[in-house]
């Protein structure tokens, strides 16, 4: 199964709450949360990894 990715973005002026990202084994074993930016406000230092 490919790997999920959940993040939350933490921009207080953000409207994005949470999203996932799932990737097909393509993808590189060390790409992580700081390797994107939030699809809504852009901002790249305010996304976490929510961890289950």
């Amino acid at each position: 199964m490919p790997a999920t990715l959940e993040v939350k973005c933490t921009n207080d002026e953000c409207e994005m709450d949470m999203f996932e990202m799932h990737y097909t084994y393509d993808m590189p074993d060390d790409v992580g949360v700081s390797d994107f930016q939030c699809p809504y406000c852009g901002g790249t230092d305010c996304l976490r990894e929510i961890e289950l």
